[in-house]
């Protein structure tokens, strides 16, 4: 049926006002009927129109009628009125039934439906009128009737329409409500999920800055001890280089604390500050570093998040070269096409255990950084004994 409906408020007071109508006619038209026979006949189709239009709707006007049976419930209503009529010498007074049955009709069916019910009222009446007032009077029946049906069906219409745009904004304000709500959780828990992200890359910050500098310093720190007595000269050149490292590493620290940014210059290439990090491992460390580094024309253009990710990396290698590998030599190969970029860090160390937890932090914080970025790193054992390191990520075009 048509998606309009009445309130139950306004259902019930159109309800109470029909059945005093009802009422009113019942009072005055059982009066004035001439013979007793009329008149329990004319007391019988008042029954018969009232039950049928409060069963019409299942709950007075409500518009939950199924068309069957709403067309159904019309024509006994239809027929109850005309026979009420036809029974009646005061035939005008049944009429009024019509305009009840206008609004019923306007609130069941589409408006081109209502329409050719309210046709068919206009044209009962109008043959009425013409059975008793003749041709000229019949006909002025056609635009009284006809335009007060009309009247009434519109009014119950736009009644009904408004509580039904009424129901819907209320329907939207509610689904609004609830869309607000899940988008304040969902804020929420992309707020939770961003500060555990900050956290987990302050972490490798701090991982990747601190923790290379000072373990430098400590190894730099222990060689010296041992070297103080017998050779003076190389343990203070060896302090020289912790206080250097330390240096370095309280001037990264105040930049991830301060600005959060890296200690990769941006005016600096990512080869030329690679070759500076492998320059300052060699002396730290007296590893021998080969270096296979383009020139920086030579590598396609990186934003500054790949340029960072590539250094940490190649950092981390060496940190953990020093740490772990007890290497003599180490390899940094850096190549980049148009595609990607790779890094590869070998030594010809001990190796590396790469089992369950023992990979490190620092290589999680690795795979961590190259997944973020659409890459992928992996470790591996080298050709030849120790470890390799490669660090690859896409570059866009």
């Amino acid at each position: 049926m048509l998606p309009v409906r009445l309130s139950r408020r306004d259902a019930i007071w159109v309800q109470l006002g029909v059945f005093a109508i009802l009422a009113a006619i019942a009072i005055a038209g059982v009066g004035s009927t001439p013979t007793p026979l009329a008149r329990a006949a004319t007391i019988a189709l008042l029954l018969v129109f009232g039950v049928a239009l409060t069963l019409s709707g299942n709950d007075g006007f409500r518009a939950r009628t199924p068309a069957w049976t709403a067309h159904l419930f019309l024509i006994v209503e239809t027929a109850a009125t005309a026979g009420l009529m036809y029974l009646s010498d005061n035939w005008s007074l049944y009429t009024v039934l019509f305009f009840i049955l206008s609004m019923q009709a306007a609130l069941l069916f589409p408006p081109r439906l209502a329409l050719a019910w309210i046709a068919g009222f206009v044209a009962i009446s109008a043959i009425f009128g013409l059975v008793k007032w003749g041709w000229p009077g019949g006909l002025m029946t056609l635009p009284l009737y006809g335009g007060g049906y009309i009247l009434l069906a519109v009014l119950a219409h736009a009644m009904a329409s408004a509580e039904t745009a009424r129901r819907k904004s209320q329907e939207l304000v509610e689904e609004l409500q609830a869309a607000h709500e899940k988008m304040q959780e969902y804020a929420g828990r992309i707020e939770e999920l961003a500060v555990v992200e900050e956290r987990n890359r302050l972490a490798r910050e701090m991982h990747d800055t601190l923790g290379h500098r000072l373990t430098v310093a400590a190894v730099q720190l222990e060689g010296a001890q041992r070297l103080i007595e017998a050779d003076p000269g190389r343990a203070a050149q060896m302090v020289g280089t912790v206080r250097e490292q330390v240096r370095e590493a309280l001037s990264e620290l105040r930049q991830t604390v301060a600005a959060l940014r890296a200690p990769l210059e941006a005016d600096l290439s990512l080869p030329h500050a690679l070759a500076r990090l492998a320059t300052h491992f060699e002396q730290a460390t007296g590893i021998t570093v080969h270096q296979v580094l383009p020139r920086a024309e030579e590598l396609p253009d990186l934003p500054d998040t790949h340029r960072l990710a590539v250094y940490r990396a190649a950092q981390e290698a060496l940190t953990n070269i020093q740490r772990h590998a007890e290497a003599g030599q180490v390899w940094l190969v850096l190549a980049g096409d148009g595609g990607a970029v790779t890094l590869l860090v070998s030594d010809d160390g001990k190796g590396i255990s790469l089992s369950g937890d023992q990979a490190g932090f620092g290589l999680h914080g690795l795979r961590e950084r190259a997944a973020q970025l659409g890459g992928e790193m992996h470790v591996e054992p080298r050709r030849g004994g120790g470890t390799q390191v490669s660090f690859r990520v896409p570059v866009e075009s």
